[in-house]
């Protein structure tokens, strides 16, 4: 067994832990997936999936909620394991298509910037949906992006180029 096998299912326990605790019935899906690094480069990690109905409050305003859980879940598994790997929590496939409506969008808002030759800000978001802003458009040519603002109302901006 890999050592990633080995810390999702210390995971999906501390998981299942955690929701058993908080009075919520759920099934969690394990797989393996390719996510890609801070460079671009594409390292291994392991995505929970959570499966249940009326789960919105694991998720939470903004993925905060899921986000937090992720980052205990991650904490405690690697304590117990000694294992630190990457590990991605998901509620019935939310950050999947989060992370396709954030793309349409990206593109969306770009082709306005284009056409009307001017800069639009995104409403604040999280670090990692800024991060699928920029990494959409980091290959368009005719829009630059750049992240704008402290903390919580920290927001992308997209511009034309110059």
């Amino acid at each position: 067994m890999s050592e990633l096998v080995e810390y999702g299912k210390v995971a999906r326990d501390v998981l299942m832990d955690l929701l058993n605790q908080l009075e919520i019935e759920a099934s969690i899906d394990m797989e393996e997936s390719k996510v890609a690094d801070n460079d671009g480069t594409e390292e291994k990690s392991m995505v929970l999936n959570i499966v249940g109905d009326d789960l919105g409050i694991l998720i939470g305003r903004r993925g905060l909620t899921l986000s937090s859980l992720q980052y205990i879940t991650r904490l405690i598994a690697s304590q117990k394991t000694g294992i630190n790997a990457p590990l991605v929590l998901d509620v019935n496939g939310y950050k999947q298509r989060r992370y396709e409506s954030l793309q349409a969008l990206s593109r969306h808002v770009a082709d306005q910037v284009v056409v009307n030759h001017r800069s639009i800000a995104l409403e604040p978001m999280p670090a990692y949906e800024r991060r699928i802003v920029h990494m959409t458009l980091a290959n368009n040519p005719k829009v630059t992006t750049q992240s704008t603002g402290f903390g919580d109302a920290r927001k992308v901006v997209v511009s034309p180029a110059k």
